[in-house]
């Protein structure tokens, strides 16, 4: 109830072909396909240079680093439709993607929020598309859930919240270059010829390396393709877009970035020396500027072997100390894997995720802490307090409000609630304003009971102005447990303390009231959960207060995965552990000399401090 309807027409089917319909103007919008499936859009200025470039030769390099300084390491290879970063090798499928000409990137409006290092991302362009038909439409606020966000956005404190923790960023809509305009009756890109580009060639180091790296690979498919497919109709193939997906982590055409190999894996996709293809097969990824590149190589082949004498390529070496420049190794370890040709790669260092084998002798209790286990049950929600109840309770009627905004629905507070007509309930007009008793922000009663309602009803209260915790805040945590002791091995940054271990588990089940979707199956991936704090003063006050917040339920919550994209499974809840014992590759171990303080900070956002350890 209250929630803004979905914005219509967010996006417009493209059918698959990277063209417009016939003879409609369509806006332009090049996106890129990010490590957790999701398509990120290029800036307006990108996209109008990506255009230029494809005006010129469809099948050319577009060198990024041209237009946008931070982009310089970014090539897109518009034969293949996947973006190349030239010091790692990571490759990442792009698409062309069309809207309404009235949309928000037809308009040249860009809404972000506001992330964890204080800068500022851009949504989704579906999102984004959305969130300008609400605003457009003066809705005073927007669910987005139906897009697979579990987020509301507030229009009237410019503001975004997370559902499930409450925590709320700001937004911000701003104004840029609206993106490019073509019209429907392109050529396919088979037809399109290769542009031959007029004056001096580009002479930049990017673009001599992409036009050498061509000209090489170029020679070597041709050589394979005489030896693989003597009978085979003579076709181009920069990149096989099919060996661009490797199922294993090489880091040479890893996607993702994440640069965690072991070796690289050759596709069932690419032919190997020896075996039979048929004579006039196609090649695997011709002219995939028809074809955006969506899969992500389901069901590969298994690792290649690479045979003596096969040279390795150092991609990751990238300070210029090896034989062979980062750039061209990533490129032609990409290029020999798309030609079929063995490719060795330099192993990356691996994170250390665990300590070294601990028998249970050497397990001990954590000095000053009661016990080493806390388990949850199934949640009771409290029925003895209504929600009027709660609000009335936190909060002095104002009979003379000042002439200022609430800041939660941005009317004047001398004037109804904008939840006036979407919310009625018995006995709180929609005049009335209230003042909360510890931190003194004055809001109208029903638009605090708005906010309550749309919480998890535990029978406290966030002021949403200066985050001030009002009762005991408690979250959704599904049953689980909660196993704490100590190990006898230091921590990178501890060489002088032991380590306390955290072991995590929490089983699969069904989602209760208090959950997105109650009565569905929710799952729980990679429990149990181990992670680890150093045994010293701090360290052991971080436990304290992580087990009062497991007896909250606000260590885990069940929403969508930041990692995999999965929704109705068990996820951090806001709370930074680390996982990684002995090394800090992933940023989620040692030695990190701010965590303590750091996570101290977000347990005190909770509403988790050392006055609840005096109680």
């Amino acid at each position: 109830p209250g929630m803004a309807r979905q914005g219509s027409g967010a996006m417009l089917a493209s059918g698959g072909l990277g063209f417009p319909p016939q003879n409609l103007a369509r806006v332009v919008v090049w996106e890129w396909l990010n490590e957790h499936g999701r398509w990120r859009p290029y800036s307006a200025t990108v996209c109008h240079h990506i255009e230029n470039v494809l005006k010129e030769d469809a099948r050319g390099s577009v060198v990024l680093g041209q237009v946008d300084v931070q982009l310089a390491p970014y090539i897109i290879d518009l034969q293949s439709m996947h973006q190349f970063r030239q010091d790692t090798g990571t490759m990442r499928p792009v698409r062309r993607n069309f809207y309404d000409p009235s949309s928000a990137p037809g308009k040249g409006i860009v809404w972000e929020w506001e992330n964890d290092n204080n800068s500022w991302t851009p949504y989704d362009m579906d999102i984004c598309i959305t969130i300008q038909n609400a605003y457009e439409k003066q809705h005073p606020w927007l669910d987005l859930s139906s897009l697979g966000f579990c987020y509301l956005i507030y229009f009237s404190s410019m503001s975004q919240m997370n559902r499930q923790t409450q925590r709320k960023r700001r937004l911000r809509r701003r104004m840029d270059l609206a993106y490019p305009l073509t019209m429907g009756s392109i050529p396919k890109s088979q037809s399109w010829p290769v542009g031959t580009s007029t004056g001096t060639p580009c002479s930049c180091p990017q673009c001599l390396l992409v036009n050498s790296t061509r000209a090489a690979s170029n020679a070597i498919l041709a050589s394979q393709r005489r030896k693989l497919y003597p009978g085979a109709v003579r076709q181009s193939s920069t990149f096989a877009g099919g060996a661009l997906w490797p199922a294993g982590t090489g880091t040479a055409a890893v996607a993702g970035g994440t640069a965690k190999g072991e070796g690289l894996r050759v596709p069932n996709g690419v032919f190997a020396p020896g075996q039979s293809v048929p004579a006039g097969a196609p090649l695997p990824g011709l002219n995939n500027l028809n074809q955006p590149g969506t899969q992500r190589g389901a069901g590969l082949g298994t690792r290649a072997t690479v045979p003596p004498g096969v040279p390795a390529l150092p991609v990751k070496n990238l300070n210029g100390t090896g034989p062979v420049h980062p750039a061209l190794a990533g490129m032609t370890g990409i290029l020999m894997c798309a030609a079929g040709l063995p490719v060795c790669l330099t192993r990356a260092p691996k994170p250390i995720l665990h300590p070294p084998p601990v028998s249970k002798s050497d397990i001990k209790p954590v000095p000053g802490v009661n016990g080493i286990c806390r388990k949850t049950k199934k949640k009771h929600l409290k029925k003895s307090k209504t929600p009027e109840d709660v609000v009335r309770r936190y909060i002095q009627k104002v009979k003379n409000p000042p002439d200022e905004d609430c800041t939660i629905c941005m009317e004047r507070l001398v004037t109804s609630s904008g939840y006036e007509g979407v919310l009625s309930h018995r006995g709180i007009k929609p005049e009335l304003v209230g003042k909360l008793g510890k931190c003194g922000h004055m809001y109208h009663l029903l638009c605090l009971l708005a906010m309550y309602n749309n919480g998890n009803k535990d029978g406290s209260l966030q002021c949403p102005t200066c985050k001030a915790i009002y009762g005991e805040k408690t979250g959704t945590q599904p049953p689980g447990k909660m196993e704490f002791h100590l190990i006898p091995h230091s921590l990178p940054g501890y060489t002088d303390s032991k380590t306390i271990r955290i072991v995590y588990d929490i089983p699969t089940g069904i989602q209760g009231p208090e959950h997105p979707n109650p009565g569905k199956k929710f799952t729980a991936r990679g429990f149990p959960r181990h992670c680890y704090l150093p045994d010293n003063e701090k360290g052991r006050k971080v436990l304290k207060l992580l087990i009062v917040a497991w007896d909250r339920r606000l260590i885990f919550t069940i929403g969508t995965s930041n990692t995999t994209g999965e929704s109705d499974t068990v996820v951090w809840n806001e709370i930074h552990h680390k996982t990684e014992f002995g090394s800090n590759l992933t940023g989620h171990g040692y030695p990190d000399p701010n965590y303590l303080d750091n996570v101290l900070a977000e347990l005190l956002a909770q509403g988790v401090s050392e006055a609840n350890l005096k109680d």
